[in-house]
């Protein structure tokens, strides 16, 4: 890292969600550090209330400054050399006894593209094993996978973000983008300004939703047969472009075959969206000049995500939208460095560059900028929720390592995989706080974070950014690449690692060449000086790539897949016993699992504790007034939290977001369905009941 004792000043992102706004960061006289907004293309000048506090946590009491390890049950202070060498030697031991895989790594879409990469390579050369996945897994994936089968990449906006602002129609699934991340409502703002047409797609109106010209509140788990039904009304009114079609797409005939038999009656029997609405809504995309549909977490989180995504971009496709200036399909990625996370290879199957893992030329060329025999590689390992149902049993992993990732609150099913993590011999943590996975490990790193360390991210565009460090850590901290660099010493594979970010970009560069996701003429001095750099950028004498598919899709014969796909129900539906649906999400004033936010003072009034909204004849069933008590039972396991009612939600839904933990934790209740594409978990819905919390 360079210098930065010295250092007053520098421009650098917001820690938090995808939308990486620019900001500036100000060292005091008195020490503590400003946030200033600045002005940058995607956030123009403008911060989120998450954003303006971010440097609150810089200086926390809560802040961990020396590393822990436990000791007759409890944890205690523990020197550097002490703790490193107590993870090395149980790593060996635990391999020796078991093999390889029975140590893995479990990461975060937070972190940087650096310690992504590095995290991935440490498994692979460093560990040998295949066991690595991250928590992206819960975020990205469903949307990624379609990507990729539609049209041969993935990349969540395959056009800048301004173009949303400009188009005449924009279609919204499951996004709640002013609460999750409110400086892109200035998109909405402006695109409203300009007389545009907003849907938005929700069960609960949200107060996304609230702006839209025209809001969709389906069942739950009921999207996929909603995206069937437009595109079967755009088939009957003629208003599909069928020359756009036949010349850069296939397999529209399959497609056009089954959702011939969603016409729109039995759709809205589904769904509980009126035909009318439906109709308006494939009206408003089909005869617009230009038009975005946009998915996100709402549409994807299902067990049948994949599908769900696929039947919006094959309503895009038939309108002529993906590759059009001005139009085109989208995925709102959501943690920090999703995008970035998951090209690198802390995902199981891949590997830097958004190669596969199984593909011997992959293989081959990631093992030569690695300087290791590609039959040394690991092949694919389990996806992440797969991986942590398998702690601790007879085949599965008896030790695993944690950076950037809050399992025990944020995982589904999250009571058994809390007690999966306890079955562990070891459980490391790399934290900044003691978060609740940090609080039941055997040994917890304290790591720089973000204003400490230099780096890049990649937003939702795909923009490549720069993180600047302000400081230095504070005494007694280190940087996650300096973990991992001091553990692969120890267990003998030190040389091939650093601390130092730059020099692992430079290495990621070379990793990633050729790749689907190439950032080989991407460097730190192009992306400060044009505002980031948009991959693919495959040479330092060629510009980045702001807009894909203009000329022809990542497919073997450039042209986009159709690919038919039928409504299922969800993976639980109500009956007698748990007879509501629930679905989970996120509060404007909270972030992920809530270890950061719920520290930050002007957070925690503004959102201080967790609670189930319902709607107001709903809570008159059962007895409830606003601010009770009261209990919600999945077949999983069980919530505790206040009631808050609303007409904003259906009678037959609840909401719960997922911030907290302990007996508000949300997750408690969430499905372990998988998705059996992306292996995406069905977060979105599942059957509960609701009563009144006894005393």
């Amino acid at each position: 890292m360079e210098d930065v004792t010295a250092t007053r000043e520098v421009a650098t992102h917001c820690p938090y969600c995808a939308l990486q706004c620019g900001m500036m960061l100000r060292a005091t006289p008195a020490g503590s550090v400003e946030v200033h907004p600045r002005q940058f293309p995607t956030n123009r000048g403008g911060l989120c209330q998450k954003g303006w506090t971010a440097a609150e946590l810089l200086d926390h009491p809560d802040r961990l400054t020396t590393p822990l390890v436990r000791q007759d049950g409890e944890l205690r202070p523990a020197t550097w050399d002490e703790a490193l060498d107590r993870v090395a030697t149980a790593i060996t031991g635990i391999q020796e006894t078991h093999g390889k895989d029975a140590v893995a790594i479990f990461g975060g879409g937070g972190l940087t593209n650096e310690k992504a990469y590095a995290l991935g390579k440490f498994a692979r050369v460093g560990l040998h094993t295949k066991n690595i996945d991250y928590n992206g897994r819960f975020c990205m994936s469903s949307a990624a996978a379609a990507g990729m089968r539609a049209f041969g990449v993935d990349r969540g906006l395959p056009f800048p973000l301004a173009d949303i602002g400009e188009a005449d129609t924009l279609l919204l699934v499951g996004a709640n983008v002013a609460e999750t991340m409110p400086p892109f409502a200035r998109y909405l703002t402006e695109q409203k300004e300009r007389g545009g047409t907003l849907i938005v797609i929700d069960p609960r109106a949200t107060a996304t939703a609230r702006q839209a010209s025209l809001h969709l509140q389906p069942t739950p788990g009921t999207d996929l047969a909603l995206a069937n039904a437009m595109l079967h009304i755009a088939l009957s009114e003629g208003w599909i472009d069928e020359e756009y079609v036949a010349s850069r797409t296939t397999g529209f005939d399959d497609v056009r075959r089954v959702v011939a038999s969603y016409w729109p009656a039995r759709v809205e029997r589904l769904t509980g969206v009126p035909v009318a609405d439906m109709e308006a809504a494939a009206r408003a995309l089909a005869t617009a000049g230009t038009a975005i549909i946009l998915t996100a977490r709402g549409a994807e989180q299902h067990a049948k995500g994949v599908d769900t995504v696929t039947a919006y971009i094959n309503l895009g496709l038939a309108l002529g939208l993906p590759g059009r200036p001005g139009s085109g399909y989208g995925c709102l990625t959501g943690q920090g460095n999703g995008q970035g996370g998951r090209e690198h290879g802390q995902k199981a199957d891949q590997l830097p560059g958004y190669r596969k893992i199984d593909d011997p030329a992959a293989r081959a060329h990631v093992a030569a900028v690695w300087g290791v025999d590609p039959d040394e590689l690991p092949g694919p390992g389990p996806s992440a929720y797969e991986l942590l149902d398998s702690l601790g049993t007879p085949a599965g992993p008896k030790a695993l390592l944690v950076f950037g990732s809050n399992p025990v609150v944020s995982a589904p099913r999250a009571a058994h995989i809390e007690g999966r993590l306890k079955s562990l011999d070891l459980l490391v943590v790399a934290d900044f706080v003691l978060s609740e996975t940090a609080a039941i490990a055997d040994v917890v790193f304290p790591t720089a974070q973000w204003a400490e360390e230099d780096g890049t991210m990649t937003n939702l565009e795909g923009r490549v950014l720069r993180r600047h460090a302000l400081r230095k850590p504070p005494p007694g901290v280190r940087t996650d690449l300096a973990v991992i660099a001091e553990l692969a010493s120890r267990l003998g594979t030190g040389a091939r690692f650093t601390t130092e970010p730059r020099a692992v970009f430079e290495e990621l560069r070379r990793a990633s060449a050729g790749g689907a996701a190439d950032y080989a003429g991407v460097t730190w001095e192009r992306v400060d000086a044009e505002d980031g750099v948009f991959w693919p950028c495959p040479s330092v004498d060629r510009p980045g790539t702001p807009r894909l598919f203009l000329d022809s899709f990542a497919t073997p014969d450039g042209r986009a897949r159709f690919l038919a796909v039928e409504h299922r129900p969800a993976a639980e539906e109500p009956d007698a016993e748990y007879p509501l649906y629930l679905t989970t999400g996120r509060v404007l004033a909270h972030y992920q699992s809530g270890a950061q936010t719920r520290r930050i003072d002007p957070l925690r009034k503004a959102a201080p504790n967790a609670f189930v909204e319902m709607h107001p004849d709903l809570a008159a069933r059962l007895g409830v007034d606003s601010g009770d008590e009261v209990t919600v039972t999945s077949r999983r396991g069980q919530m505790r939290a206040p009631a808050r009612l609303t007409e904003t939600i259906r009678p037959d839904t609840v909401f719960a977001p997922f911030h907290w933990g302990g007996a508000a934790r949300a997750n408690s209740l969430t499905s372990d369905a998988l998705d059996p594409t992306s292996r995406m978990p069905e977060f979105k819905v599942c059957a509960v009941r609701v009563e009144a919390a006894t005393t």
